[in-house]
Parts: C-alpha cells; structure tokens; sequence
C-alpha cells in the first residue's frame, strides 16, 4: 500500500482560545474542516510560544493572524476569507470581496478587533486584559 504524502495546511489560523466570541467561530470552522485545510493554533494554550511564529503575543491579540504554507502573513478580514474558502463557502467569500461589502467588513473588523475584549466580556471597568 503506498501511503499518500501529507499535504500542507492551506493557512494556519492564529486564534485567541480565551475568547468566547473567537472560540465559536473557531469550533464551527473545525467542524466544517474535514480534509484538514487548516491548522488552528490557540494562542491562549498554556503551551503556546511565540518563538515559533515570530510575532509577538501582544501582536497575535491585537487582530487575527492567518500564515500561508509559503509563510506569507495576513490579517483581519482575508483571514476569514481563507478559512472559509477552505471549509467550502468560496461563494460566500466571493461576494465579500466586491467593494462596498468588502470596506464595510473591513471597517466593522478593525472596530471589532479594537473592542474584542470588551465585547467579550474581558474588561473590568476601563481596564482590559488578559492572563498571560
């Protein structure tokens, strides 16, 4: 029996596990991740160490993260293009890109991402943080 080569991840997926918000999506795409197209990497695991992916933790929590098989980097709403696209929802993913929809998702990104601890309920009055 010849044994067939792994193939490579399409993008590997840099995700806050501390998130409740973030850790839904997350569950949803890995139930929808059959043919492992995505790595999930939980940047909140005891055991995770920026040493491995160059970006420092303060950087992976600001906005999501996506890495290419060629290593190529890239954030916000291309992340969750990507991911859809390898779940299947490649037609969904078209019409996010057309030009309007496409600024209003990157807009409503970078508000949530700036906002993501409050939202979820991570900030104690006006100070957010997370345990590290």
């Amino acid at each position: 029996m010849v044994e067939e080569a792994t193939k490579p991840a399409e993008i590997e997926v840099f995700f806050d596990g501390g998130c409740p918000l973030c850790l839904r999506e997350i569950d949803f795409l890995k139930r929808r991740d059959r043919h492992g197209r995505i790595k999930f990497t939980d940047i909140d695991a005891p055991d995770f160490s920026t040493e491995s992916c160059g970006k420092t933790y303060d950087e992976l929590m600001a906005k999501i993260y996506g890495r290419l098989p060629d290593g190529t980097w890239i954030t916000g709403v291309e992340v969750f293009r990507r991911l859809y696209s390898a779940v299947g929802f490649a037609t969904v993913v078209a019409v996010t890109r057309l030009p309007v929809i496409s600024q209003v998702m990157n807009l409503g990104y970078r508000l949530f991402a700036k906002n993501r601890l409050r939202l979820t309920g991570r900030c104690a009055g006006q100070t957010c943080s997370v345990k590290r």
